[in-house]
């Protein structure tokens, strides 16, 4: 095994003999250079996993030798150690990007420390997350196997999220596996509970209804418009559990996480029909039904959600909320570059509504672009590429001036999206419709005891074509094919995102009500 290879910069060098030879003797590679020059030179020879400085040097300062090391190599953690507790210094070293800071006079259990935090930091990561995972799998496993309620299936997921997120820190690839076998698992349990409680959250008498699409602005926005806020809502389409917690991470800084909840999107888990719902109010055999001018039935997801806004005003109406309302939907990078411009736009409205496309645009060039494909090529990957955008975009210097302003916001998103890898056979006509994850159509003929099948479509509110019209939902990774080059089609959609059907990162997720802070 390679040794940990450790320069050391001090010009009372030699009185740290003691310090260097416990080093030694625990396994370290240990290099001494009394100036900053020296060590300039060295790092310029030589790769060092570690180097710990001294911040006052006749000659270069530790400071300024810091500032030329970084220039040279990047990455090496550098420990600045230094006799003076100001903090105008300290400021300066965290600025220049150094990994520690001690002060002196230091012991040798302190610089060990210092060692493992940041050289072996991603080994005892991976060890103790490891250890931790595998004495909760059996736990998280007997309650999947159990018969849980919609808040017990929420609980099981968050744990799952967790655990993914925890793991990707790690590099035990091992524990990665097991947890994909474990949401599989946990999947197709979800799967059978959807069967046999869906259709009864639509009866006269339901049973463990959870929050759903049609409940949002009334249970969650609504009343803190109500209560005096003023409310910026934000829809981001497509945004998984997972995503939101990467995102949080960033939000944290300006935002308190006054309710972070989960709910349910109705069914189709897609774009036409969750967010419709979302925005009137209503199931969609309701909206076709009441407002039948803003539903249509072209396949085109894109035309059945140009009436959002209208959907919206007809739900304040009927509940008799005088809102000032400011609306605007965001489709493209470039609605992105001018966001800063609606601030003033959102200041003077009561409710303001933002809905977002971003994160369904990289799912989408995700499946149709080969380099999207490398840059989100796993899990994980989607999340970086998800938190990069955001990062870089001015959504969020858009959400750091409303929190300046002291905007309440209440993030969210319409349905999820999950990364499919097993096709299968379908044969529908040609009204059939074109998602992969879920279809309506005549004489549907599949093969398969995955699917669920819904007959009768006004059981659960999904409008009819015609009278022998039914949905069928792939579960868990499944996604449909047709016969007619059913091998190209089964391996081009194979490992693409995709939404419509029903898994737990499709249906289960967030809404997240935010106060600034200050």
């Amino acid at each position: 095994m390679k040794k940990t290879k450790i320069l050391w910069t001090d010009d009372e060098i030699d009185l740290l003999r003691a310090h260097i030879i416990f080093l030694q003797e625990k396994g370290f590679e240990v290099l001494t250079t009394n100036n900053g020059s020296d060590a300039i030179d060295l790092v310029k020879k030589d790769f060092f996993d570690i180097i710990f400085l001294d911040e006052n040097m006749p000659g270069l300062s530790g400071l300024q030798t810091l500032n030329e090391i970084k220039s040279i190599d990047p990455n090496v953690p550098v420990v600045m150690i230094t006799k003076s507790e100001e903090e105008d210094i300290m400021d300066e070293a965290i600025g220049s990007k150094m990994a520690d800071y001690l002060i002196k006079p230091v012991n040798p259990k302190q610089i060990l420390l210092s060692i493992k935090k940041n050289v072996d930091q991603r080994r005892l990561v991976t060890q103790r997350t490891t250890s931790a995972y595998q004495s909760e799998f059996g736990k998280i496993g007997m309650q999947i196997s159990d018969k849980l309620s919609f808040d017990e299936w929420v609980d099981v997921y968050k744990k799952l999220v967790f655990w993914e997120l925890e793991l990707s820190t790690s590099e035990d690839s091992a524990m990665d596996e097991v947890l994909k076998m474990q949401k599989s698992e946990a999947n197709n349990s979800f799967a059978r509970y959807i069967r046999n409680s869906y259709q009864s959250w639509f009866g006269k008498n339901p049973v463990d209804r959870p929050l759903l699409s049609t409940d949002i602005f009334r249970k969650k926005v609504f009343p803190q418009v109500d209560a005096g806020h003023k409310v910026f809502v934000l829809v981001i389409d497509n945004l998984r559990f997972d995503q939101y917690k990467v995102l949080a991470t960033v939000l944290n800084n300006y935002y308190h996480i006054e309710e972070e909840d989960l709910y349910c999107s109705i069914l189709p888990t897609a774009t036409m029909y969750a967010r419709n719902a979302m925005f009137a109010g209503l199931m969609p055999t309701e909206i076709e039904r009441l407002y039948p001018d803003f539903w249509d039935d072209d396949d085109n997801e894109g035309h059945k959600n140009r009436f959002e806004r209208e959907l919206l005003q007809k739900q304040l109406a009927r509940l008799g909320k005088n809102y000032k309302l400011f609306f605007e939907k965001i489709t493209n990078v470039k609605g992105d570059k001018k966001m800063g411009d609606y601030l003033g736009n959102i200041l003077q409205s009561d409710l303001a509504v933002m809905v977002f496309n971003f994160v369904d645009m990289i799912s989408h060039a995700r499946t149709e672009m080969d380099m999207i494909k490398e840059l989100a090529s796993d899990e994980s990957a989607y999340r970086s590429l998800t938190l990069s955008w955001f990062n870089h975009s001015s959504l969020l210097d858009l959400l750091k001036l409303l929190a300046e302003n002291k905007v309440k916001v209440v993030l969210t998103t319409d349905h999820g999206s999950i990364r499919v890898d097993n096709a299968l056979k379908v044969i529908g006509d040609r009204e059939t419709n074109t998602n992969l994850r879920y279809k309506l159509g005549r004489n549907l003929n599949y093969n398969s005891k995955a699917i669920y099948d819904i007959k009768n479509p006004a059981s659960i509110f999904l409008p009819s074509r015609n009278v022998s019209t039914s949905y069928i939902f792939a579960t868990n990774t499944d996604f449909f094919a047709y016969p007619n080059n059913y091998n190209y089609f089964a391996q081009y959609y194979r490992n693409t995102f995709q939404h419509g059907g029903i898994s737990l990162e499709e249906m289960i997720i967030p809404v997240v009500t935010m106060m600034p802070k200050g």
